[in-house]
């Protein structure tokens, strides 16, 4: 018998998947091969005379731009800056992560995660360790390399299976990574590329659109995730993997007297920001509510950037300061350098999508393709919660090729959005599940960024272990995830609920 045989059908899938992911361009390749398939398929679709009528806008026709016409050259010469500096996220994720940096390198992050998870009883350290590591995203991606080592540690400390720890923190950090009980970096970055994905078809709409729309149910998500994830570590996970014979045992090292020192001093300097923050939009005359004084409509919810900035920024500052690891401003400057320095893989891929995005715009087929679909949807008959679950699932399914959800969601939301919204269902809902899907399938993705990082901690404590083992032992979590997530999801559409601040579930005119 080969070994190929050996392995059995989900071995053998996986193998496949990761050759298969491992031959794709780099994300910046792809947008850049994107944008030439989007050039030569504007003079393609231009030569056959496609054409649809806009949804929202009577009368007006929409045929596909030739961007081989002359014009058309002209344009992609003249708008290449244009196109790069703005495009959508790129400033919103560097503002953020502004703010996120500071709190990161300064140790808060670090700090406030390891003394979550080592404060609680024993018996409650699977849900501290699940429930951290959803909290962990509000820090980008800290939890990977902070939360998922410590979790091992812990279990190890408590003579439990050191890789139930490790796997319990691994599925809150990458299968939870889209709930939050504040809005973190994820909310503005997919926010904006489905706003302007929503302004191709209805303009008026996009413009009541904010970066928490999905908040409510994301906090609620934060709790059943964690019950559901506590439940699959102790009940399948651990006895699955039985007890641990490696012979290492870890001691948990605590915090010192100077951290927690700086933890109290972050918590009231968080306290004072959130006050701060609330006198300029819970009084009437708060200057940053609407003209008539609303609230969801305001120009609070269009500064959650510097908001999110500033509330991570001034904690972080100030935990600095009091463990010495800022000493003044140039430790400040350095810091945020430091930061930015990280960013440059994600500035580089931001001018590749810039292109593909603004050309796909300019060209008209990302409506057309929206229009058509949703007409041939109509036709069909597939609509509903049918439709959101085949969404759920093909999202699910490209990120097991493709790990950057912002690189995924610039590439789909501007055929998808248009799309949902020409079938009655708002931009908010078709991003909800996308997030849906892209978290979910994080934990069993070989091409998730952080998945060679997460095997080399758990080969501290089984040699042996590799790709196949690690999806072995997260499948679990994903499916139970999955699931809950879309029971949720169906209850949430049965009952009608808005998903956030004034995104509702349906999308009308």
């Amino acid at each position: 018998m080969t070994e190929n045989k050996k392995k059995g059908f989900i071995g053998r899938s996986l193998d496949t998947i990761e050759r298969v992911g491992n031959k794709l361009p780099h994300p910046v390749t792809l947008f850049a091969l994107f944008a030439v398939l989007v050039i030569i398929f504007s003079w393609f679709f231009s030569t056959l005379g496609v054409t649809v009528e806009h949804p929202t806008q009577e009368g007006e026709i929409l045929v596909v731009t030739n961007l081989l016409s002359a014009e058309g050259i002209n344009y992609i010469f003249t708008s290449m800056v244009g196109n790069f500096t703005g495009f959508a996220p790129l400033g919103t994720v560097l503002v953020t992560m502004l703010g996120i940096g500071i709190a990161e390198r300064s140790g808060l992050i670090s700090g406030a995660l390891r003394a979550l998870v080592m404060s609680v009883p024993n018996q409650l350290i699977t849900a501290a360790l699940v429930f951290g590591g959803i909290m962990s995203s509000m820090a980008a991606d800290a939890g990977y390399v902070v939360l998922t080592p410590l979790g091992a540690v812990l279990f190890a400390g408590l003579g439990r299976h050191p890789l139930a720890g490790l796997a319990a923190a691994f599925a809150g950090v990458s299968a939870g990574f889209s709930a939050n009980l504040l809005l973190t970096s994820l909310d503005p970055l997919l926010g904006s590329l489905t706003q302007h994905a929503a302004e191709m078809y209805d303009p008026v709409y996009a413009e009541t659109i904010n970066y928490a729309m999905n908040y409510y149910f994301m906090i609620v998500s934060v709790f059943i995730l964690t019950i559901v994830g506590t439940f699959v570590t102790d009940k399948i996970v651990e006895p699955r993997l039985g007890n641990y014979e490696g012979g290492i045992t870890e001691k948990v090292e605590g915090l010192t007297s100077l951290e927690k020192k700086g933890l109290k001093g972050a918590l009231v300097a968080f306290i004072i920001t959130i006050a701060a923050l609330a006198l300029l939009i819970v009084p009437t005359w708060g200057p940053l509510r609407g003209p008539e004084g609303e609230i969801i409509n305001s120009p609070f919810f269009a500064s959650l950037v510097p908001v999110i900035l500033i509330m991570f920024f001034v904690p972080g500052f100030v935990y600095g300061r009091i463990t010495k690891s800022i000493k003044g401003d140039k430790d400040v400057a350095e810091q945020l350098s430091d930061t930015m320095a990280t960013m440059g893989a994600y500035i580089v891929l931001a001018f590749a999508a810039g292109q593909f995005v603004a050309y796909f715009n300019e060209t008209n087929l990302g409506m057309i393709m929206a229009v058509q679909g949703a007409e041939f949807l109509e036709t069909t008959g597939f609509t509903g919660i049918p439709l959101i679950l085949t969404f759920i699932v093909v999202a699910g399914f490209i990120n097991l090729f493709i790990g950057s959800a912002s690189a995924k969601w610039a590439i789909m939301a501007p055929v998808f959005v248009p799309m949902m919204m020409g079938l009655g269902y708002s931009p908010e809902l078709t991003q909800l599940a996308y997030r849906i899907a892209d978290s979910t399938t994080n934990v069993i993705s070989p091409l998730m960024p952080y998945f060679a990082i997460v095997i080399a901690f758990a080969q501290k404590y089984d040699k042996k272990i590799g790709i196949g083992t690690l999806i072995s032992t997260m499948l679990p979590y994903s499916i139970a995830f999955s699931i809950v997530w879309v029971i949720m999801l169906i209850v949430w559409l049965t009952l009608g609920i808005d998903l956030g601040p004034g995104s509702p579930i349906l999308y009308t005119r």
